[in-house]
């Protein structure tokens, strides 16, 4: 079955394999997901009014909001974007515009739609570069010169020359490549980092196509000189127009925005003095949401059918603090459970990435053997939890700062020929916590 049409059941599947826990807000991102194939199956005018479930994730940070929408994208290759709310100001303030998450989103798409149009042409384009790189080791022969008695000679040279170096054998000889470069790079330094984003339109992209394109001669190993040729082949085999064509349309279709912080800009404008409003922020975001148009160097995209989740912890406000007509339009509302011991056990240990496999492949690059005991991943899971509860609770990256502690002089330590195997015991754990954990202030600067 196809990734863009798995059902529900199957998307929670996909899901409980990196993600533990949290069963309503998968059941909801999944709902919401399959009816988008459900819209796309519909073939009467009918389709064009079935406008997705936005969804509002309610939840402390760490628990897992993020991670449901990201795994959520890559489980059906859809273009997706994390924005924070908090970084928006309203119109007329130094700060991001909205349109700007729309045109991150685009670019992802781009990004994602191009890369499958590389793949589908990677054999012949390194096809093309293997003949690009004999033509500079042993230059075509002129028409005339084909008449020649010579011209066998030549042909018979070229196919040796040709089985040398399919066979690898020419991979570290150098030759001179006339390299294309950008001529429209220097103005990234103009304007810095944000200046372009700021002016609502990438300057650079609209004009990057006009400029002057500069070259220079570098030397190169054959095997660094096929890797550029490859890149440039690629990109004459490619049909640009038709590439941007569909990463609007996917960006359309299938994007996924996540709107991270939403709870930042609940409430009312906030008194004294020119302070950016919270209210206007929302009332800014709103338009994208229900749908406009946004202008993205790669076409013009309409953002009625984009998926757009929105999470935060809402500690100090609640989602009726948002204005109605936003809340309107993130009708699914779902709460993240905050993580028990027994979870950060799961965590440590049944997903995929989990944190101990990762430890594990990173040990095992030294060449050596790292295990845990049960009793360990215990205590580490009691730890992590007994830190949350009495500091600020940050979910499942408290586990991360703990094995970080933990591992630290293990870590420091390697290579060394004498360690061959490292067992990870409750009595290190207890060791390593003990002094910390009894002192609050220290506890606080370290963990």
């Amino acid at each position: 079955m196809s990734k863009f049409s798995l059902t529900p059941k199957e998307i929670v599947q996909e899901l409980d394999k990196y993600i533990i826990g949290q069963d309503g807000a998968k059941k909801s991102v999944a709902i919401a997901l399959r009816n988008r194939w459900r819209r796309q199956q519909v073939t009467t005018d009918i389709r064009d009014e079935i406008v997705p479930n936005n969804i509002i994730m309610i939840g402390s940070t760490g628990v897992g909001k993020t991670e449901i929408a990201r795994r959520l994208s890559h489980l059906v290759q859809a273009p997706f974007v994390k924005v924070e709310a908090s970084k928006f100001t309203e119109i007329g303030y130094v700060g991001r515009d909205v349109d700007s998450m729309i045109r991150d989103l685009v670019d992802n798409s781009y990004n994602i739609v191009k890369g499958e149009h590389e793949r589908s042409v990677h054999l012949k384009a390194v096809e093309m570069a293997n003949e690009a790189i004999m033509d500079l080791l042993l230059p075509p022969l002129k028409d005339a010169e084909k008449e020649s008695a010579d011209y066998l000679r030549y042909q018979s040279t070229r196919e040796k020359m040709f089985i040398k170096l399919m066979a690898g054998d020419f991979e570290v000889r150098e030759i001179e490549l006339k390299v294309q470069e950008d001529a429209s790079a220097p103005m990234m330094q103009i304007f810095g980092p944000l200046g372009m984003d700021d002016m609502g339109m990438n300057l650079q992209d609209m004009l990057g196509t006009a400029l002057p394109k500069k070259s220079k001669i570098r030397r190169l190993s054959i095997a660094e000189a096929r890797i550029l040729l490859t890149q440039e082949e690629s990109q004459k085999l490619i049909d640009e127009e038709k590439v941007q064509h569909e990463a609007i349309r996917r960006a359309e279709q299938d994007g996924i925005v996540f709107v991270d912080e939403i709870d930042k800009i609940a409430g009312e404008r906030s008194g004294g003095g020119p302070d950016v409003s919270r209210e206007g922020v929302q009332r800014d975001i709103l338009p994208i949401v229900e749908g406009s148009t946004v202008k993205t160097k790669y076409g013009t995209l309409v953002t009625d059918h984009i998926l757009f989740i929105a999470a935060g912890a809402f500690h100090n406000s609640k989602p009726s603090d948002l204005i109605p007509e936003l809340q309107g339009r993130f009708p699914i509302r779902v709460e993240l459970e905050n993580l028990t011991e027994e979870d950060f056990v799961k965590i440590l240990t049944q997903p995929k990435s989990a944190l101990l496999k990762q430890y594990i492949a990173m040990v095992g690059a030294e060449d050596v053997k790292i295990s845990f005991n049960q009793d360990a991943v215990e205590e580490i899971a009691r730890v992590a939890f007994e830190v949350n509860e009495s500091m600020e609770n940050i979910g499942a990256r408290r586990l991360q700062t703990i094995m970080s502690k933990l591992l630290e002089d293990t870590l420091f330590a390697l290579p060394d020929a004498k360690t061959k195997s490292i067992k990870v015991t409750k009595a290190m754990v207890v060791k390593t916590f003990k002094d910390t954990m009894a002192d609050q202030d220290l506890s606080k600067y370290i963990l």
